[in-house]
Order: C-alpha cells, then structure tokens, then sequence
C-alpha cells in the first residue's frame, strides 16, 4: 500500500458512505483512480467490507465489556480458536504484558454476559481471566 491507500483507507476509516466523487475530491485525483483503487483494496481482502458504526447510546441494553485472558503454556493458538467460535466474542485481539489476549465481549443482558463469561472460563487452556464491564463511552 502506497500514501494515496493510506489516504483513502483513512477517509472511509471516519465515513465509509462517502461517495467516490467525494473521496477523489478529497484527495485529488480522479474517480477512475479512486474506483480502481478500492476495487485493487478489496481484491486483495485489505478491505474487507464497509459497516455501520453505532453510536454507543442508540443501543442502551446491549453490554460490552473487556475481557483479558492468560494462556496455559503454548496453547494460544487452540484458544483463540476456541474464542473465535464464542458468538459472545466480537472482537480477539493479541496483546503484550500480563496478559496474552484480549477479548471484546457484547451480550444483551447480564445473565447472557453472565453465561458468556462461564463458557470461556471452560476453555482448555485458559489459564485466568479478568473482565471489565464497559459503563461509558466517550468516543
């Protein structure tokens, strides 16, 4: 990826919906250019899709929450596929320090968070965890 994909990942990053002629205005060059670059983007699977973003407060029931995870030995990789399949897990991230992954966790209520958080502590290899209930977001 060249400075002008940069540019334009970044201006879909703040406003997927903008049009083509928008974005090419943006960035100065034509709409040919920028056509044929999403297309290369999203042939190439560095776009994946464009999807709506959801202020926090127009879903006010919906709970979200961190949860950090450490791994027994080298058993990070059946792990993560394990919370990868967990339909209450949106979002695995690796990380570094105490910790060796972080999982971003969204249920409906807290007696779904509740089941949510007892089907990963039963994961084989999961060594502890530590959550974190999302009360506020600012941006």
């Amino acid at each position: 990826m060249d400075e002008l994909d940069q540019a334009l990942i970044a201006l879909l990053r703040r406003n997927a919906r903008l049009s083509v002629a928008d974005v090419a205005h943006k960035l100065k060059v034509s709409r040919g250019t920028v056509t044929n670059r999403l297309r290369r983007l999203e042939d190439a699977q560095v776009i994946l899709g464009y999807t709506v973003r959801l202020r926090p407060e127009s879903e006010p029931e919906r709970i979200r929450a961190w949860m950090s995870v450490l791994v027994e030995g080298n058993q990070t990789r059946a792990v993560i596929a394990s919370l990868l399949g967990e339909p209450g897990v949106v979002k695995l991230h690796d990380t570094n320090g105490r910790w060796d992954l972080l999982a971003e966790l969204e249920a409906l209520s807290m007696n779904e968070l509740s089941d949510i958080l007892e089907r990963i502590r039963l994961i084989k290899g999961i060594h502890s965890t530590e959550t974190s209930i999302h009360l506020r977001t600012y941006r």
